[in-house]
């Protein structure tokens, strides 16, 4: 029960930061699957530099509320955007509770031929010389289909697999699938 406190207290500091810092670019992902829903929120804190965050709660394969805050560099371009930095994952599941630092980032092209689609991913790996309390080492990683229907909100289709490894516990997949998404830039 501490470990969803510690999230959800890490949630809303990471949402008064963002309301509370000056205009700049963002964005507001939600995706959800049948068994699952996810919600990230990231604003530039300088140019090329962002702050975010999100909350994971998945039904999946037991009981899991995931959260994390990350910090990027990130570069956006007609062809390409990508961003690349650290991700702190805390975890309150059945199986054990604990958090880490991780690396990792995310990356999309843009078809030439079809500018409004972009293919990609992302990924974060925590090893366990960066965690705490139960958790060993951890990773997410995850593939979509990007399709901007509008100037400012992306649709997509994806599959996300989150596993980690609790002290005492083997290696559990603590959620996974495939999943529908909207992105909102601002």
């Amino acid at each position: 029960m501490t470990a969803h406190r510690n999230i959800l207290g890490l949630s809303a500091a990471i949402l008064a930061a963002s309301l509370s810092a000056p205009a700049m670019a963002g964005n507001a992902d939600l995706n959800l699957n049948t068994e699952a829903v996810q919600g990230e929120i990231n604003g530039e804190i300088g140019n090329g530099v962002q702050l975010g965050g999100g909350i994971l709660s998945s039904d999946d394969h037991d009981d899991v509320t995931a959260g994390h805050v990350q910090l990027l560099g990130t570069e956006r371009t007609s062809e390409y955007d990508v961003g690349l930095g650290a991700r702190w994952s805390q975890y309150d599941t059945d199986h054990g509770d604990g958090g880490g630092l991780g690396l990792g980032g995310y990356g999309y092209y843009y078809l030439p031929g079809a500018p409004r689609v972009s293919l990609g991913g992302y990924g974060y790996v925590t090893p366990d010389v960066a965690t705490s309390n139960d958790l060993e080492h951890s990773y997410e990683y995850g593939l979509r289909a990007r399709y901007q229907v509008i100037d400012n909100v992306e649709g997509y289709v994806g599959y996300r697999k989150v596993k980690a490894d609790f002290e005492n516990r083997d290696e559990r997949t603590l959620d996974s699938g495939p999943l529908v998404g909207m992105r909102l830039q601002f």
